[in-house]
C-alpha cells in the first residue's frame, strides 16, 4: 500500500497554476494574484491632514491662547494650496492636502471659531495630525505579494495603488463525476436498493468551496464505454481543467471507473494505507487532463477530497499555501484506529482546544447525515494504534 503522504505528494503533482488573466476590481475577490504589486507613487500621495481642525504654522501657537486669520476652507478633495503666512491658518478637513507653510494640524476641539479668526487654546506638538507622504508605502514597496488571496483588504490595497484591474490565476474548472447504478437524483422517490446522489452534490460543494467552479456531471450508470466516452469529452473540453469521480474504484465486480480506465497507462490505481478513503487512483487522462478517482462511500469521498483534491486545487489557483489550517487539539475521548494505517477521524471541537469523534459510530464511510457534524479531521498517523482520552492529535480543520 502507498503510505498517505506519498499519496498526497503524488496527488499534487498533478496540478499546476493555471495562466494568469486581467479581471476588474469588482472580480478579484476570492482570486490568487499572479505577479508582484509594487507602489508607482507616495502613499498617501500627499502630506494631509488625520483630523478635522485647523492647519496652522506652529511657530505661530507655541504660546497660547493664539488668534489666527482664517485664509482658505480646504476640505477633502480640494485642489487648492494656499500658502500660509504668519499669522494664518487654514480650516482643514480629514483627508485635505495639508496646505504650504503648515507644519501642524490643530484638532477643532481645541480652538474657538470666530467669523473670519480662529483662537488656538493648546499649542501642537512639531507635525501633530500630519499623514507624510509616503508614510503608507514608497515608489517600489511590494504592497501585495503573488499567491495572494485577495480579500476585501486587498481589492483596497490595489484600489490605493491607482490600479483598476489585477492580473489574477483564472479559478479551475473541475467536472465532477458520480457512478453508480444504485444513485438516483435527490428528491426521487426510493425503491429498494437505489440511494440518493448525495456524492455529486457533496464534491461539488466542496469544489466550490474551494475556490473553482464545479461542473457536477452524474450519476452516472455503471457503463465503462459509456463513462469511458463521457471521460474522452471531458479531457477533449479546453474549458476542463481536471476531472473528479466518486465511486467504482475498489475491488468489486462493477467498479466501473477501474474498468473504464483500464487501459488508460497514465492513470493508475491502488490501495492507500488510510482509512477511510483505502482505493483511490489518480493520473491523466489521454490528453492530459488530471483527474482523481475517489471512493464511493460519502465519508471516503469528504475526506479523500480533503486530503488529495483540495490542496491540487489551490495550486492550480496559483495559492502559496494550500492546506488547510491544522491545529492540535487533545482527545476528549478515546478511540480505536486501524492497524497499519492513518486514520482521517471526523471530529467536533468540544470548547477551543478539546475534540471528539463527530459521531459515536466513528469513522464510518457511509455516515453521510452524520458528516455534517464535523469540524475537522483529526489525522492520526498509521503507527498509532489507538488515540487516548488526553493525546494529542493534529486536526485539519474543515469549517
Amino acid at each position: 500500500m502507498r503510505a498517505l503522504d506519498e499519496h498526497r505528494a503524488a496527488a499534487l503533482a498533478l496540478a499546476a497554476p493555471l495562466p494568469a488573466v486581467e479581471v476588474g476590481l469588482a472580480d478579484a475577490l476570492g482570486m490568487v494574484l499572479a505577479e508582484d504589486v509594487r507602489a508607482d507613487e507616495p502613499l498617501p500621495r500627499w502630506d494631509n491632514s488625520a483630523m478635522d481642525g485647523y492647519a496652522v504654522r506652529r511657530a505661530d501657537v507655541l504660546t497660547v491662547p493664539a488668534v489666527l486669520r482664517v485664509v482658505a476652507d480646504l476640505p477633502a478633495g480640494s485642489p487648492d494650496e494656499p500658502a500660509l503666512e504668519p499669522g494664518t491658518a487654514a480650516r482643514i478637513m480629514t483627508g485635505a492636502p495639508v496646505p504650504p507653510g503648515a507644519d501642524a494640524v490643530v484638532p477643532i476641539e481645541v480652538t474657538d471659531a470666530g467669523t473670519t479668526t480662529v483662537e488656538i487654546r493648546v499649542a501642537p506638538e512639531p507635525a501633530a495630525h500630519i499623514r507624510r507622504a509616503g508614510e503608507d508605502a514608497i515608489p517600489g514597496d511590494l504592497v501585495l505579494a503573488a499567491g495572494a488571496l485577495l480579500g476585501p483588504a486587498h481589492v483596497a490595497a490595489l484600489a490605493s495603488t491607482c490600479r483598476s484591474s489585477a492580473l489574477v490565476h483564472r479559478r479551475p474548472r473541475i467536472a465532477v463525476v458520480s457512478t453508480g447504478d444504485e444513485l438516483v437524483p435527490p428528491g426521487t422517490d426510493l425503491r429498494r436498493g437505489q440511494l440518493p446522489d448525495s456524492n455529486s452534490w457533496l464534491l461539488a460543494a466542496a469544489v466550490t468551496e474551494a475556490g473553482a467552479v464545479a461542473v457536477r456531471l452524474g450519476p452516472v450508470s455503471d457503463d465503462p464505454a459509456a463513462l469511458l466516452e463521457l471521460l474522452h469529452s471531458l479531457d477533449a473540453d479546453p474549458s476542463v481543467d481536471g476531472v473528479v469521480t466518486s465511486g467504482g474504484v475498489s475491488m468489486g465486480a462493477f467498479d466501473v471507473v477501474k474498468a473504464a480506465l483500464a487501459d488508460s497507462p497514465g492513470v493508475e490505481f491502488l490501495p492507500v494505507a488510510v482509512q477511510p478513503g483505502k482505493p483511490q487512483g489518480l493520473g491523466r487522462l489521454p490528453g492530459g487532463t488530471p483527474i482523481w478517482t475517489l471512493p464511493g462511500n460519502p465519508v471516503s469521498s469528504f475526506a479523500s477530497f480533503e486530503m488529495f483534491v483540495r490542496p491540487a486545487l489551490g495550486r492550480m489557483r496559483g495559492l502559496a499555501a494550500v492546506e488547510r489550517p491544522t491545529v492540535t487539539a487533545l482527545a476528549d475521548e478515546g478511540w480505536r484506529t486501524p492497524p497499519g494505517r492513518a486514520q482521517l477521524m471526523p471530529v467536533r471541537f468540544v470548547g477551543d482546544a478539546r475534540v471528539v469523534p463527530a459521531t459515536g459510530r466513528g469513522s464510518g464511510s457511509h455516515l453521510v447525515a452524520r458528516l455534517a457534524l464535523a469540524e475537522g479531521l483529526a489525522v492520526v498517523p498509521a503507527e498509532v494504534d489507538e488515540v487516548v482520552v488526553g493525546a494529542s492529535v493534529h486536526v485539519l480543520k474543515v469549517t
